[in-house]
């Protein structure tokens, strides 16, 4: 078992920096994901740290061992990859058992850990199959599964659910979790998908291109977004912005969008009252914007009204598509609430959950 320490990486292709200065420490038997748009570094990432790619600038150190120069055989890692890579001329139980066999593994042991693996994941009954015999689900457990019988210090895990179907994505998202608590080791994670990072990580890096952005608890990127980006990436629907002013009047604050204007609650006056007078980029979320029929009662609510562009039903929540005259958002309302396209809306936003932040830097205003 063993943490991770990336300490000032750089990557480079040619011109091209696709990690910059990349410093975090991981600790052991943690679970950290990697999240961010495709193309932004977080794949390069977890191969140099798997020693599949080399590194330009600075250490990775697995535990208190640098690895720069380690062969990944040698890495005492295990990589789980988006194309399962499974052997089709193989069973299960020797796709499994495969890199224990190069590794003069006795042969007690293989067969110890793969089928202690295959327990793990409930594969028993497939050890004797090919992967054409498998479904998608049970091919991804089999790669899994060959990664366990490893007994790695560490677990790699680059968009291993990604070629599944959106129901099977989130049974396996638990399975992975569950399989994280038992083995006790560290886990990192990597993927687009910002609903697998918030479900599945102790906390979470925000990559964008190539540059961390923040990485924290999913509860703290949810409601301390460091910058623009991260409070749009995390969350779904994304996070609604509209270019505005901060305005003093009289001892009070107000945010003005042009089209609506909404009171700064009285213990966010100090933090942002240096701003007063300024241009500022607020953020609300769409859960955070009701309408006023079925507001929970105890919210600090300002008035609004929006037309409605588009309606969509999810069932359990209704997906409002609004225009507010030059500023257009997402609301996510209540399903009593049956507005009709082209019709006005009343709304409240709950301005203790605004969120404000500086348009020149994107950095939050805190």
């Amino acid at each position: 078992m063993a943490g991770v320490t990336f300490d000032h990486v750089f990557k480079r292709f040619g011109d091209f920096t696709a990690v910059r200065d990349l410093t975090i420490e991981i600790a052991d038997k943690e679970f950290v994901v990697f999240v961010g748009p495709s193309g932004c570094g977080k794949s390069t990432s977890l191969r140099m740290l798997a020693g599949l790619e080399e590194i330009t600038e600075g250490e990775i150190l697995i535990g208190d061992r640098v690895v720069n120069d380690v062969p990944p055989k040698d890495r005492d890692i295990a990589m789980v990859f988006q194309s399962y890579a499974l052997y089709p001329h193989m069973s299960v139980y020797d796709n499994m058992a495969f890199g224990l066999k190069l590794r003069k593994t006795p042969k007690s042991e293989i067969e110890r850990r793969v089928n202690d693996a295959a327990e793990i994941l409930g594969i028993i009954e497939l050890l004797d199959r090919k992967p054409k015999a498998l479904s998608g689900g049970q091919r991804q457990r089999v790669a899994v599964g060959r990664a366990i019988v490893r007994e790695p210090a560490v677990f790699l895990m680059d968009e291993p659910l990604s070629n599944l179907d959106a129901k099977l994505r989130v049974s396996a998202r638990a399975e992975i979790s569950k399989l994280h608590q038992r083995l006790e080791t560290t886990f990192i994670y990597v993927t687009h998908d910002q609903v697998e990072a918030m479900t599945m990580g102790d906390r979470i890096m925000v990559i964008q291109d190539g540059i961390l952005q923040q990485i924290d608890t999913p509860r703290n990127l949810y409601n301390k977004p460091n910058n623009i980006f991260v409070a749009g990436f995390i969350g779904s629907p994304s996070m609604n912005f509209f270019d505005s002013t901060l305005i003093g009047e009289e001892g009070d604050l107000f945010v003005d969008t042009g089209d609506f204007r909404i009171p700064v609650p009285e213990k966010r006056k100090a933090v942002f009252g240096d701003y007063a007078g300024k241009e500022v980029v607020l953020g609300i979320r769409p859960e955070h914007i009701h309408s006023a029929e079925f507001a929970p009662p105890s919210i600090n609510a300002a008035p609004i009204t929006a037309n409605v562009d588009v309606v969509e039903l999810l069932g359990h929540e209704l997906h409002l598509f609004l225009d507010s005259g030059s500023n257009s958002c997402v609301s996510i309302v209540d399903t009593r609430l049956a507005p009709t396209v082209g019709s006005d809306v009343d709304l409240v936003i709950d301005i203790e959950q605004m969120h404000l932040f500086d348009p020149d830097t994107e950095f939050a205003v805190r």
